[in-house]
């Protein structure tokens, strides 16, 4: 189902969007986290509600009508118009502007901006509703995606279906190379990467795997997944030079680089590959035989039918910390209802219903073949999934699964720990640990600016 992984696609482009007006959000109150005064649907009068949201594929949109369709019908003085393919820089100045022309409800693809809805206000906070309404957020949501939608002790938001990463591999190439079953250890991984590298002159047949953080998926947090940093310390500040899991990651993804040839040969063939949602995708075509990807790819394979058959399994882990494999990094989309809102009780009911009614969540997650973002959808009976999907529900559901903490300029630390992966992997910086303090330094100023 390609239109998945085309929303995995704009959800990257939605982070550099919403990163792009991170400063014009942030230096404005956009609300409050009350109502702000009269709520033109606490009385049960007839009411309309504006939802925007950013899936654009047809049958993302289907789903989502046939969610509002059946919400409805239960709440039958709630209407809901929907508008879709929006990306968060229209989302943060549309909240920005306020006014009627501002939405009730609002779905976002970037986790990473969480903290900058909750610490301007743009999103109300949803506990009291949560409270109001009898749900306990820790017994209805996954602790990841639970971490992923609050910031400081403010839960703006709530999760609408999740990603999860996992490992997916050439069952072919590995009957090939003698490989039995899939590597639960970064050494063993090690040892089934240089089984699967096929060279072809200075160039490669087949590469076990692209280590790269250009290499789609490969980047620094997904691969932090499976290590589980804190990435700021309980001072608020960035620790990632003083957290010696932040430089083992750093130094073992270097390690594969040098191991595969080095950072200019693996370049040069990554520039081969096609793009990563089509066909041509370099897992797709055989030129890879392991990639680290989320659970949208089973359907991108399914409906590609490449000629070999893949398999699924949970991304390894360090060897020290071999007792917590089964976990993966996670993110999602998710939900909130704008401080501006006049509406505020309408637009909760409608919020309640999309994030915590067992079959609708179940249902959306069937259509467009994403992770459940409930405890009780992800053991539902209704969940369509295989061996290959059920490894992505699994990590979803691991406990030492985790993802990237919100922060009050959004994912920008992110894109700074990763600047710093580009430049140790092409060997432009040597020395790991000044990049780290350098680079620790750096998100500690960005934040402390963004306040």
């Amino acid at each position: 189902m390609h239109a998945t992984t085309s929303r995995r696609g704009r959800r990257t482009v939605a982070a550099v969007a919403g990163s792009a007006v991170l400063a014009l959000l942030a230096s404005a109150c956009t609300g409050s986290s009350d109502t702000g005064g009269s709520d033109e649907s606490a009385g049960g009068k007839d009411v309309t509600i504006t939802f925007w949201h950013g899936w654009s594929q047809e049958n993302e949109i289907k789903a989502i009508n046939d969610n509002i369709a059946a919400f409805e019908k239960t709440h039958p003085t709630i209407h809901v118009k929907a508008v879709d393919s929006l990306a968060d820089d229209k989302v943060n100045q549309a909240l920005r502007a306020g006014g009627s022309d501002a939405p009730d409800v609002v779905s976002s693809f970037t986790t990473n901006n969480v903290g900058m809805f909750c610490s301007t206000k743009a999103f109300v906070d949803l506990k009291p509703m949560l409270q109001k309404s009898g749900i306990d957020p820790a017994k209805t949501f996954p602790t990841t995606m639970l971490n992923y939608t609050q910031f400081q002790g403010n839960q703006c938001s709530l999760p609408l279906l999740g990603d999860a990463y996992g490992l997916y591999y050439n069952k072919k190439a590995f009957a090939d190379a003698g490989i039995a079953n899939p590597p639960k250890t970064f050494s063993e991984f090690a040892e089934d990467v240089t089984k699967l590298t096929v060279a072809d002159g200075d160039s490669y047949k087949q590469l076990g795997f692209m280590p790269l953080y250009h290499g789609y998926e490969s980047t620094t947090e997904h691969y932090l997944g499976q290590y589980g940093p804190t990435y700021f310390g309980a001072d608020g500040k960035s620790d990632i030079a003083t957290d010696p899991k932040v430089a083992a990651m750093l130094k073992w993804q270097k390690g594969l680089v040098d191991q595969l040839g080095g950072y200019a040969k693996l370049e040069k063939y990554r520039a081969t590959f096609g793009e990563e949602f089509s066909a041509k995708n370099p897992f797709h075509t055989g030129q890879l035989a392991m990639i680290l990807d989320g659970e949208w790819r089973t359907a991108s394979l399914a409906k590609d039918k490449p000629d070999f058959e893949w398999a699924t399994a949970a991304f390894p882990v360090p060897d020290d910390q071999a007792d917590t494999y089964g976990r993966g990094y996670q993110t999602g989309t998710i939900v909130g209802i704008a401080s501006s809102s006049k509406k505020q009780a309408a637009a909760w009911e409608f919020v309640k219903y999309l994030t915590t009614d067992t079959d609708a969540v179940v249902g959306f997650a069937n259509a467009i073949h994403n992770v459940p973002s409930t405890i009780a959808a992800l053991d539902s009976p209704k969940l369509v999934s295989d061996d290959n999907f059920r490894t992505f529900l699994n990590v979803a559901k691991n406990t030492h699964s985790g993802t990237t903490p919100p922060a009050v300029n959004g994912g920008s630390y992110i894109t700074t720990l990763q600047n710093l992966g580009y430049d140790y992997e092409s060997g432009k910086q040597t020395d790991l640990q000044a990049g780290l303090a350098a680079t620790a330094k750096q998100i500690d100023t960005d934040i402390a600016q963004a306040k």
